[in-house]
């Protein structure tokens, strides 16, 4: 069976949705709070999973767990999903928690990720995971856990032909010959507009930027654009594929982990690499219309259902 393997961390999303957000020092009145499932690995492991469907792809997911209720909530969300979890447990520290706020008017947010235990994924704990990782038909990491992990798994998986996938979210400075291990680097805007150096709001920035991430190694840039969509660019072809409108926009929270954990099952199930996008686009669009991250997700007929609409 066709296997995504993500590697990332799991926390337990505190969501406050207001008109605007405090300045220090100042407190003010919230319209809701939600806590649910979150983190950029589980949220992509949890949509690889709903966008498998019954499918011959399975979803795996790589990570760290303390012993506490937070840990609960991600095991539970991910036996739902029908997430494969390769995780272990430890009861000297936390699992992890994030602060999103959500203004209300647009949806847009603002989050702060303390990874806990998860922050202490290391290069070893990669190696005992590298059976799986090689068995991959598609890899996928993303920043939240130690670069020196994220590091050691693209070794593994570029070594044994796997389809490497970088989301280098959230922003950082990538170390020499991390995307020379990516066949696929996928962006949003402020995240490409950090690693290239310069801005990235239209679609022709958006080429520019590609262009110069294949330069730094990758052998492809998807840069996402939110409600522009999506440019998919490997040097040969550059497309341009629209967003997708499912309904009314209530949440952007976790579109980007919608995005890649979509592409990652189509990839994984032979799509050519822009009909992976397109399909990556419209499960981000479904999951834009409901609040939260990982409860957002869609199932697989609401992905094709959409995708035969449009």
């Amino acid at each position: 069976m066709p296997n995504v393997v993500i590697l990332g961390v799991f926390v337990a999303d505190t969501a406050y949705r207001a008109d605007r957000q405090p300045k220090l020092g100042e407190t003010i009145l919230g319209n809701s709070f939600a806590l649910g499932p979150g983190g950029k690995g589980s949220n992509q492991a949890v949509a690889a999973a709903m966008a498998a469907g019954d499918g011959p792809v399975d979803a795996h997911f790589i990570t760290k767990l303390g012993e506490d209720p937070f840990a609960e909530m991600a095991l539970d969300t991910w036996s739902r999903a029908g997430v494969k979890p390769a995780v272990s447990q430890h009861a000297e520290s936390y699992t992890g928690a994030a602060y999103i706020f959500v203004e209300a008017a647009t949806g847009n947010n603002a989050i702060i990720v303390a990874p806990g235990i998860a922050g202490t994924i290391s290069p070893a704990d990669i190696d005992a995971r590298a059976e799986l990782i090689a068995s991959a038909d598609v890899f996928i990491t993303q920043l939240e856990q130690p670069m020196d992990a994220a590091m050691r798994a693209l070794e593994i998986a570029s070594a044994a032909g796997v389809t490497t996938v970088l989301n280098p979210a959230p922003a950082a400075t990538l170390p020499d010959g991390m995307l020379a291990l990516c066949d696929l680097v996928t962006p949003n805007e402020s995240e490409a507009g950090a690693l290239v150096g310069h801005p990235v709001v239209t679609v022709d920035d958006a080429r520019r930027a590609a262009g110069l991430l294949r330069e730094g190694g990758a052998r492809a840039a998807i840069i996402t654009l939110g409600e522009q969509g999506a440019l998919y660019d490997d040097g040969t072809v550059s497309e341009h594929v629209p967003a997708f409108k499912a309904g009314p926009v209530v949440e952007t929270t976790g579109a980007g982990d919608a995005f890649n954990g979509g592409l990652a099952v189509a990839l994984a199930e032979g799509q050519d690499p822009v009909s992976a996008v397109r399909f990556g686009c419209a499960t981000a669009g479904i999951s834009v219309t409901r609040a939260g991250t990982a409860p957002s997700m869609p199932e697989r007929a609401e992905i094709e259902t959409l995708l035969a609409r449009s």
